[in-house]
């Protein structure tokens, strides 16, 4: 079996501000960073207890400057810098995990809860529906036919993902969001455990568990924070108010960006 773990920051125990995410270098920064890759590790750990073969973990967060390499378990590896998702997937892999992941925009007591950039986007609709960064990978991976087995982050993202993706696969709840910056946390430890124990269980489970695939061709909207940006934007995308745009998209390659 070969995994890839999609990763992001947001959802990490221990993580439940901005300051920890945003702003690169900082001792909050460090400090989530160093969860993070309790995290990662407790999740390869997990998926070689359940008889994965290969691990590949990709650091998705802030342009990929969340890992500290030389903590990554030796029998994994990382993918680092610009590479998109079906890029990764053709490298040939069974599954994936989305570990650390947040809930979309505007989410009731989600915590750090925005889709793709929280300083500039808004709200995001697949099909109509509002819809977050669970939904843009799942449909990336589903693609190249690999199905999400495995989801970590608050409850608000772990309801998320089950509401998408169906109950087959596994989720980790590591906190419980209070407000968008507030939460009720266990301890970091205690969530590594659970997701060691998970990931070998998502491993199990696997053959159950089915790749997400929309059928195409599928409508996209993005709404923004600030209406500059509708303005000067050049792009196919039909501009629907001052705020938002939306584009028919044929295949995966185009759900992320108008």
């Amino acid at each position: 079996m070969r995994i890839l773990v999609l990763t992001d920051l947001e959802g990490i125990c221990g993580v439940f501000r901005f300051e920890q995410t945003r702003e690169f270098g900082t001792p909050a920064n460090v400090e989530a960073r160093h969860l993070l890759m309790g995290e990662v590790n407790a999740c390869v750990a997990g998926c070689f207890d359940g008889g994965a073969e290969r691990v590949v973990v990709r650091d998705g967060h802030d342009g990929a400057k969340s890992f500290f390499p030389d903590e990554l378990d030796e029998r994994a590896e990382m993918i680092m810098g610009s590479c998109p998702v079906g890029d990764m997937v053709a490298e040939g892999f069974d599954a994936a995990v989305l570990l650390g992941y947040h809930s979309m925009s505007h989410t009731p007591g989600g915590i750090l809860c925005h889709t793709q950039s929280s300083l500039h986007w808004d709200n995001y609709w697949i099909n109509g529906r509002l819809a977050g960064e669970i939904a843009q990978s799942a449909i990336m991976l589903g693609a190249g036919n690999v199905p999400v087995v495995m989801v970590t982050g608050d409850d608000k993202t772990v309801t998320e993902a089950r509401d998408l993706l169906g109950d087959e696969m596994v989720t980790v709840r590591v906190k419980r969001g209070l407000a968008r910056e507030g939460a009720l946390m266990m301890a970091p430890k205690r969530a590594r455990e659970m997701i060691r124990a998970a990931a070998a269980e998502a491993m199990r489970r696997m053959p159950k568990v089915k790749p997400y695939r929309p059928r195409f061709p599928l409508t996209i909207r993005w709404q923004f924070k600030d209406s500059g940006f509708v303005d000067s934007y050049k792009g196919p995308a039909k501009r629907i108010d001052g705020q938002t745009l939306e584009k028919t998209v044929e295949s995966a390659d185009g759900i992320l960006y108008p």
